[in-house]
């Protein structure tokens, strides 16, 4: 690889983005956009509606088992680990926990919710035992961050690279560059440098921006996140890559993109947590980058996770990254499929 090269291509698509002045402000403002208004719709934690955590080995739940579980308006989420529930709890992403075996209970003091369903509960285990957690509340925002974030770099890694290079080639740019000593590794390799440093930049603006507004909850390292992120992005930055290599259609590219982007932003749990979800689903969506992206940052900032921790998403957005860049690079074309 020739770095003269590399930096020069760098340097013109980095100048591209920044003199885009439109692009550059909706991938500013959209995010910021979306939350206030979560912020807004959702700031009010005392909704008339309850989670609760019932610890047993079973990954489903007999409802018939006890007639509490019969109990309508009520969604109950079942947990192995004790440890895992009780955090939950702790940060108010639980109403109350419930050992039906052990005839005991756990419940955060500082939950409106949580001294709701408690009185529900009494009413049919009037002789359980009672254990309370404190913690600081996750709010809705708090927990719909990550993925609001990883929404819109999902949008600037996929369209940002496959658009591009899409319009590079039908504008016979790439025909013109294949003419030069360019090399395709050092033309891919400045493409996703490039838009992995755009994609950091915009994300730590839109992040402290709010931050400044909402005083989000941050429990993790900085540097875990900043860890996490970079995965990320360079996993769906390949994807990218991966589905613009060979098209000179936009039209084409456009709909690739989108039937990428769509279950991503439906089942990565952007907007809504799969727990309780069918199985199916949450296998799909474990097919997704963005969904290890979103909860690699999600238990970052609101459960305090540390990298090792997180073996398991940042071991499978590696994976993908490295899969989708060899594959990309493999069926890379300077003029594309010919018609």
């Amino acid at each position: 690889m020739h770095l003269r090269r590399f930096f020069a291509v760098l340097k013109a698509r980095n100048l591209e983005f920044w003199r885009d002045k439109s692009a550059l402000a909706w991938n500013l403002i959209f995010p910021v956009l979306l939350v206030v208004g979560f912020a807004v719709m959702f700031g009010n934690s005392n909704k008339a509606e309850f989670k609760l955590g019932v610890l047993q080995q079973a990954a489903t739940i007999d409802m018939q088992s006890q007639p509490f579980l019969q109990t309508r308006y009520l969604e109950f989420v079942p947990y192995a680990d004790l440890g895992q529930a009780l955090k939950k709890l702790q940060h108010h992403q639980l109403d109350l926990l419930v050992d039906f075996s052990g005839k005991r209970y756990w419940l955060n003091d500082n939950s409106a919710k949580g001294y709701l369903a408690e009185k529900l509960l009494l009413q049919q285990l009037p002789d359980a035992s009672k254990e309370t957690v404190s913690g600081r509340q996750i709010r809705y925002v708090d927990w719909a961050l990550p993925g609001i974030l990883g929404m819109n770099m999902m949008f600037s890694c996929l369209f940002g690279v496959g658009y591009v290079l899409v319009r590079y080639r039908k504008n016979s740019v790439l025909k013109r560059l294949q003419a030069t000593p360019l090399t395709a590794l050092e033309f891919v390799s400045a493409q996703v440098l490039s838009r992995l440093l755009i994609v950091l930049l915009i994300a730590t603006l839109i992040y402290v921006g709010c931050d400044l507004m909402f005083d989000f909850v941050m429990l993790g390292s900085y540097t875990d996140l900043l860890v996490v992120t970079v995965l990320g992005a360079m996993a769906m930055i390949s994807l990218g890559l991966l589905i613009a290599s060979r098209s000179r259609s936009e039209e084409l590219t456009g709909g690739l993109l989108n039937m990428a982007s769509w279950p991503m932003m439906i089942l990565s749990g952007v907007w809504f947590s799969l727990e309780g979800a069918p199985k199916v689903l949450q296998w799909l969506a474990d097919l997704l980058p963005l969904t290890h992206l979103v909860a690699a940052a999600r238990a970052i900032m609101t459960d305090g996770a540390t990298l090792a921790d997180l073996h398991y998403p940042l071991s499978v957005l590696s994976v993908m990254a490295v899969l989708f860049l060899s594959l990309s690079a493999w069926l890379f074309r300077w003029q594309g499929d010919q018609r």
